[in-house]
């Protein structure tokens, strides 16, 4: 079995008032290791929501969520943060880099957080810069490097750690098209060196379907698009 997550019947809702507001309705996909899955949908679709209950971030009204074959949901606190750090790395349309650290400090974060030691968690950082092209920006801060390098350190992070799923927000939503087509050809290429898998929660038609697999999310429905490879 390669599969790594599974969406089984996942329903949202919220309560306004006296009101029940249905978010997602029913949604069910698989993502297996290695495979990048876009979720294209316009704003208000339910897109950000379902993304949030993929990392554990909220929980749904009914429905599961399993991560190679155990609950998300079934984590106490602790166990989900380790979940998050450990195994899920997010990128978001604004980066959210932290503007008083370098490129480096920023990437190495996540490594600090899980408790490595700082010598390590720069190393490795380092590495991920290279990778993703910026071993020349290491020292600047985010307010030194343009949006595109930004969002390139934003990946870095998000890949340091080694996760298995990388869940991205938008991730080219604040770009231009030639920077945001550098992005995508960035994923792949990172996807075939780390063999993580990608969701990818876009507006972007064009670009979703350069992926493996592409759904729709129309009012918190979710279908597969005939176009998925």
């Amino acid at each position: 079995m390669d599969e790594l997550l599974v969406c089984r019947d996942v329903s949202k809702n919220y309560n306004e008032g006296n009101n029940s507001v249905s978010v997602l309705k029913q949604v069910n996909f698989t993502i297996r290791k290695a495979q990048q899955v876009a979720i294209v949908g316009s704003s208000g679709s339910g897109k950000s929501t379902l993304l949030h209950l993929l990392g554990a971030l909220d929980k749904p009204t009914s429905g599961d969520v399993l991560f190679e074959d155990t609950s998300i949901f079934s984590f106490n606190d602790r166990q989900q943060a380790a979940f998050r750090n450990q195994s899920l790395g997010f990128v978001y349309q604004f980066h959210h880099l932290l503007p008083e650290f370098s490129a480096l400090e920023n990437v190495a974060m996540p490594l600090l957080i899980g408790k490595a030691p700082i010598k390590q968690a720069k190393a490795l950082a380092q590495q991920m810069l290279s990778k993703v092209g910026l071993s020349h920006r290491l020292d600047h801060k985010p307010s030194e490097l343009s949006g595109g390098e930004r969002q390139r350190v934003a990946i870095a992070r998000a890949l340091v750690t080694q996760p298995k799923l990388i869940l991205a927000d938008e991730p080219t939503g604040n770009l231009d098209y030639k920077t945001g087509e550098e992005i995508y050809q960035l994923l792949g290429e990172l996807r075939e060196q780390s063999q993580t898998s990608f969701v990818v929660v876009t507006h972007d038609t064009q670009l979703a379907n350069k992926l493996d697999k592409s759904y729709q999310l129309i009012d918190g429905v979710l279908t597969e698009s005939s176009v998925s490879k």
